[in-house]
């Protein structure tokens, strides 16, 4: 007997899903009856594409066998791929792989609401353990001989061992049931179970169990038992319905099959193409961002089917990876069979679809955001992949921009920009923002300063992806956009006041300048400024402090040092009084110290704290 013992944050997992999660135990059947879906689907595929599983005759099919004498186990068995000893050392032996820990980390302590998380995070088979004391997995993969045993307890680890599989190629999967698993072994448990969350696989599900009928009357009465096998379930592609037929609950239902999301979708979106293609398409939307949204290795929320054949679930060219978070299925009945991965990515057909898919879901999405609180619950989950499409999707660009939101200076939540221009001043050109890493930094910087006195309202872009998506957009509906930390920004703000202000100033900022030397780019008189002293701001053919940041972090370690341009506020009582001192060390000392409070105010760090530090102290010294 081979034992293996499990990797250490799956005892955890198991720990957890034994003693702690029964809310929802009922799912390990949606789940079992998920993966032998998925089992079949892959078997009819290579059945069509490949030469050495062409003459394979076989009838797809799930069966579910109540043990009818003591009703200890529950097997779900089906005839689809099958695994290698390999495949259940991979699959079964890690759990999940990339996410478990990701499950583990989301916990709340609240059993019910971390019940919801077991499908989420792809840990869905070991829902079992809920049900079962031990679990025996017998498998036989297609197109091979040897047969293999899993069998775990769920404690430490489990055994692997040669096996015979008299049925031939497929899975059984065989629970011991514990006495909460004991209170599905009946027909009328297991058959609402089934219906509730898989009425809509494509394969037949039969369920075996034992019928009692009696005959005669009186003494002569007597129970007569029989073995029945029932279909339970419709066996229908739910996607090729009309959408008029299907009820809400049956879409929620296999939205959660296909996704292993406990909670409904907060969206679906049905369609339905006939002409020169014919498609259909079923995409939801879920309530939470995938885990691995964010990660280069997420795995794809949509399944390609060929005339009700499946052909991929692992494919991101079949939706812009901005739409990634989007789970469904697209069946087409143009496409062939032995489609591969290389011809998909360059098949026009499959282009034709997917643009059209897009095209379909930002339409939804735009009627969505009719619903203002719906779509701020959309909003917080996937405003950052849609940011990423204004930038990758030139094609569906100006449709992005009016989806996408952000937070302001002038009102509560999200805003949009559509809003934003509603509410611009008659005389106001451009749409203003600020980019940053920190919402209540950028809220209290001193760059808003002029734009707060004159009633101008300014976009809060905090995401750091805003670094990228900002100089992308452009303009909108005619209206520049202006970064207020860039230099040019207050251009169309300065009034005839500030250009003479800026004439008298000039000799204070040339000694400033000459002063701080190659610290700064430009040293100039600023129109922005009514409170602060001083403040930063990029050049505008230069990326921003945060930008610069950004591409340090991505590993542009050798990229040229930007410097910034240091505005100087000429009404401030600071500046007022350098003008008229001759103290050199002071000047010095005060012209870094008004870069340094600049560099600071936007977040940044210092090349020498010490050094600001000793400078401040000298000039507080002489203020005492």
């Amino acid at each position: 007997m081979s034992k293996r013992k499990f990797k250490t944050e799956v005892n955890q997992l198991l720990d957890l899903l034994i003693h702690s999660l029964y809310s929802h135990s009922e799912i390990f059947l949606r789940e079992l009856i998920s993966n032998s879906s998925d089992a079949l689907d892959r078997l009819k595929y290579l059945t069509l594409t490949d030469g050495s599983l062409k003459n394979l005759e076989w009838d797809p099919r799930i069966d579910i066998v109540i043990d009818k004498d003591d009703k200890k186990t529950l097997t779900i068995k089906d005839n689809g791929i099958g695994m290698s000893d390999e495949d259940l050392a991979d699959s079964l032996g890690t759990i999940a792989r990339s996410g478990t820990k990701n499950f583990l980390s989301n916990l709340s302590g609240d059993a019910r609401k971390d019940s919801n998380l077991i499908g989420q995070f792809g840990v869905g088979f070991y829902s079992i353990f809920m049900v079962a004391d031990k679990v025996d997995v017998i498998t036989r993969k297609a197109g091979e001989e040897a047969g293999w045993k899993w069998s775990s307890d769920g404690r430490e680890g489990y055994s692997l061992d040669p096996a015979e599989r008299e049925e031939g190629q497929g899975t059984s999967v065989i629970l011991h049931l514990n006495d909460t698993g004991k209170e599905y072994a009946n027909r009328y448990d297991l058959e609402q179970i089934i219906k509730k969350y898989s009425n809509h696989i494509a394969f037949p599900i039969f369920l075996h169990y034992e019928s009692s009928k009696y005959e005669g009357e009186g003494d002569d009465r007597k129970e007569i038992k029989e073995d029945k096998v029932e279909q339970i379930n419709s066996a229908s592609a739910l996607w090729k319905r009309s959408a008029k037929e299907i009820k809400d609950d049956e879409y929620n239902e296999f939205y959660k099959s296909i996704s292993n999301d406990m909670e409904d979708p907060l969206h679906r979106i049905h369609t339905r193409a006939e002409g020169t293609l014919e498609y259909n398409t079923l995409f939801f939307i879920p309530k939470k961002a995938p885990f691995d949204m964010y990660q280069a290795d997420y795995k794809p929320g949509v399944k390609l089917y060929v005339r009700r054949v499946f052909i991929t679930d692992d494919d991101k060219e079949l939706l812009p990876t901005y739409l990634r978070f989007i789970r469904g299925i697209i069946d087409s009945e143009d496409l062939p069979l032995n489609v591969s991965r290389e011809i998909l990515q360059k098949n026009k057909i499959l282009s034709s679809i997917k643009n059209a898919s897009v095209k379909k879901i930002l339409g939804e999405l735009k009627k969505l955001s009719e619903k203002e609180e719906e779509y701020n619950g959309f909003i917080e989950q996937y405003n950052r992949p849609l940011k990423e499409g204004v930038y990758s999707d030139y094609a569906n660009k100006e449709d992005l921009m009016e989806l996408i939101r952000f937070k302001s200076t002038s009102v509560e939540g999200w805003t949009s920009l559509a809003s934003y221009t509603d509410r611009m001043t008659d005389d106001q050109k451009s749409i203003y923002f600020i980019t940053g890493d920190n919402e209540s930094t950028l809220r209290t910087s001193p760059l808003l300063e002029a734009y707060r006195k004159k009633g101008i309202e300014v976009l809060i872009m905090n995401d750091d992806i805003d670094e990228i998506v900002a100089p992308m957009m452009g303009t909108y509906k005619e209206k520049e956009m202006k970064a207020v930390n860039k230099s040019g920004s207050t251009d169309d703000l300065k009034t005839d006041e500030d250009k003479e202000k800026e004439k008298t100033i000039k000799p204070l900022l040339e000694k400033i300048k000459e002063i701080l030397g190659d610290e700064v780019k430009d040293v100039i008189s600023s129109s922005r400024l009514h409170e602060s002293p001083s403040c930063i701001v990029a050049d505008e053919n230069d990326p921003t402090a945060q930008m610069q940041q950004m591409l340090k972090a991505m590993g542009q370690t050798e990229m040229p040092e930007i410097k910034p341009i240091l505005e100087v506020n000429p009404d401030h009582a600071i500046v007022k009084q350098l003008q008229g001192s001759s103290d050199k060390a002071l000047l010095e000392d005060v012209s870094f110290l008004l870069l340094g409070q600049a560099i600071l105010a936007e977040g940044a760090p210092l090349k020498d704290p010490h050094t600001f530090a000793q400078r401040l102290n000298r000039v507080m010294e002489k203020a005492l």
